[in-house]
């Protein structure tokens, strides 16, 4: 379990080194608005990146006790509730936040009763209820654990708000008790903050409720599970894998990168009337099973047996927790995540620092072909009369009336910059992802037969690829417009200038696409046949539209990020054109007046080369700092 501690070490050593070359870099004026940008956002990924490993399972799997087994044991007793039945009833996530206090939040069901997702509650701190943590109390603790258990009955037409109770749908009819009540989950999410060791490093765990459950909570379908880096899908050695179980696996998870298949409970085929080889065998047989029934290796089904693990590791019987088999996939889970995981965050990086390089090398050259210029104008000054001196004197005067008149032209290119702007954000707006939001919700309304609800929505989401394409249109637009104004400065007046790189929305297209496929698998041709299913949709479509405004909500601020900083390296270059031309103006004005100043403007120019040359190896030394420390790799991982 110390891969997770290195990984955060290497992440603190790379921020250290990002945060020395900001330093300097500020200091030497080399940032301008987009390194600084850049630079923000690399070390805001390196602070909040978070692990988050999501354990799946139809009730009664074991998957609670495989929690309290991976990273609860130290506690000497269960923490998580786990016991026969189902004990997490609602969606469960342990976290480590430093600013909050040990707690509990818990977010009422009555809330499932409002058109907002779970995440649009996140930020609303009294909508949750708040227990504090003993952490002193591993007992009491325990205790509060059980919230995530709690349930309550409520009338049908309340479970009906709720999305939880459906009296046209078969598989609901049958929750309906003889006291005419429907039991629902007392809570709707539940955020546990403690300082476990792990989480402290930023692992995030998400508990799942039951199969069943996942159908009914859009938020772990659209977003939580999707989202999770590993996912461990648990089942149980003495059933296999159910019908219930396929139908998750293909819809909800799918074989891919962090995918993990659990075969718990083997001890349950520990037959003491046979052999050990026997035991294996059987072992191996429903191992074999599950793969195949799953479409997976038989190595990506790891058979362990989470409650011997807990007692192994309790009472310190370390040839139980052999027996458990739970070190193969504690090892399995880490030295798959981890390393993927920073892979990501590292090509990331290497990115940035690249951009990074490339603008300041740009500056550089810029600053070192000035010093040029202005000291060979200098060297030739040498033994001229003050005719040829005052000659001189005009020449940069009429530069610099040819500079200041390209500048009065971008004013206008500034106007046209500004109408493409307002353009861009009308078409991904988030006015105007509500719009879309509301007419389809008029049209579920509308809709009578659950068959009539797919159109509104397959609308919907067309529409809302159409303004990530016009608005790609118009970030392409003006990306053309800032080329050729560069351009033109280049040739003009021999600036080497560069543009940050075009904009690209093709991820959050790509997201939309991801949503929509979730909401075909869920609501197929076949499913929505199904009148009872359009309760369910309705309540779908709230998460839908919260992940939707969400990825809008993103593209809006790389929108206004990108366009903050295209102009800012032109507007640097501008800037330092500028001042070099005044400088340009006023030595030779000094060298006119007194002529005798000559060869200490000649001595400045050349020490000031030598400073530029100490600042590029001074920066190269950084540059390489930041790169060395990216490459670094974590030794337990390279060997594994």
């Amino acid at each position: 379990m110390l891969d997770l501690q290195q990984y955060a070490d290497w992440r603190a050593r790379v921020a250290q080194a990002l945060e020395q070359y900001r330093g300097w870099a500020q200091s030497a004026e080399l940032l301008d608005g987009a390194a600084e940008q850049r630079i923000a956002r690399a070390l805001a990924r390196l602070r909040d990146d978070r692990l988050s490993v999501a354990f799946v399972a139809e009730f009664s799997r074991g998957k609670s006790e495989l929690i309290n087994a991976i990273f609860f044991a130290d506690y000497g007793q269960r923490i998580v509730p786990s016991s026969p039945g189902r004990t997490t009833m609602c969606p469960t996530e342990f976290a480590w936040e430093p600013t909050v206090a040990p707690s509990i939040r818990l977010l009422p069901i009555e809330t499932r009763a409002e058109r907002l997702a779970t995440s649009d509650y996140r930020d609303v701190p009294n909508a949750w209820t708040v227990l504090p943590l003993d952490l002193s109390a591993p007992a009491r603790m325990h205790e509060s654990f059980l919230q995530v258990s709690l349930t309550r009955r409520v009338p049908p037409d309340e479970a009906q708000r709720y999305g939880l109770y459906d009296p046209d749908d078969p598989d609901l009819v049958g929750t309906l008790g003889a006291d005419g009540l429907v039991e629902v989950p007392r809570w709707r999410h539940a955020l546990i903050n403690v300082p476990h060791p792990l989480l402290k490093q930023g692992l995030v765990i998400l508990d799942t409720p039951g199969l069943n459950a996942i159908g009914t909570e859009p938020e772990l379908t659209l977003n939580l599970i999707p989202n999770a880096h590993a996912v461990l899908f648990i089942l149980a050695a003495e059933t296999g894998v159910t019908k219930s179980d396929i139908d998750v696996w293909r819809t909800h998870i799918g074989n891919g990168a962090g995918r993990i298949v659990v075969l718990n409970k083997i001890d349950a085929l520990w037959d003491e009337l046979r052999t050990p080889q026997e035991n294996e065998a059987a072992i191996a047989r429903q191992q074999h099973d599950a793969a195949r029934l799953l479409g997976v290796t038989d190595a990506q089904v790891y058979p362990v047996s989470a409650q011997k693990a807990l007692v192994g590791k309790i009472t310190g019987d370390y040839d139980l927790y052999e027996r458990s088999r739970m070190g193969a996939l504690e090892a399995a889970l880490l030295h798959e995540l981890i390393p993927a995981r920073q892979d990501i965050l590292r090509r990331q990086l290497q990115d940035d620092l690249g951009a990074l390089a490339g603008a300041q090398s740009t500056v550089l050259g810029a600053r070192g072909r000035d010093l040029v210029e202005q000291l060979q104008e200098l060297q030739s000054l040498r033994g001229k009369n003050q005719g040829v001196i005052a000659h001189m004197m005009r020449r940069v005067e009429m530069e610099k009336k040819e500079f200041d008149a390209s500048l009065f032209k971008m004013q206008g290119t500034r106007a046209v910059f500004a109408t493409l702007s307002t353009e861009l954000y009308s078409a991904i707006g988030m006015d105007v992802v509500q719009e879309y939001v509301e007419a389809v919700r008029a049209a579920l309304e509308a809709a009578r037969f659950s068959a009539g609800m797919r159109a509104p929505v397959r609308v919907f989401f067309d529409e809302v690829r159409a303004s990530l394409d016009t608005a790609q249109a118009k970030i392409a637009e003006i990306a053309a417009m800032m080329d050729s104004m560069v351009r033109r400065f280049s040739v003009e007046h021999g600036l080497a200038l560069t543009l940050p790189p075009t904009l690209s929305l093709e991820r959050y297209r790509r997201e939309v696409d991801a949503i929509e496929a979730i909401y075909a698998r869920q609501f197929g041709t076949a499913a929505l046949l199904v009148t009872s299913r359009g309760t369910l949709l309705e309540r779908f479509f709230d998460s839908i539209a919260s992940r939707v405004k969400f990825v809008f909500r993103e593209a809006n601020g790389d929108a206004e990020a990108w366009l903050k900083v295209i102009m800012a390296p032109l507007e640097a270059q501008i800037r330092q054109h500028r001042d070099q031309l005044r400088h340009r103006q006023s030595s030779i004005q000094r060298i006119l007046d007194a002529t005798e100043g000559l060869e200490q403007k000649i001595a400045a120019f050349e020490a000031a080369q030598h400073d530029l040359e100490q600042v590029k190896a001074r920066l190269t030394g950084l540059t390489g700092g930041v790169a060395q420390a990216l490459r670094a790799d974590l030794p337990e991982l390279r060997a594994a």
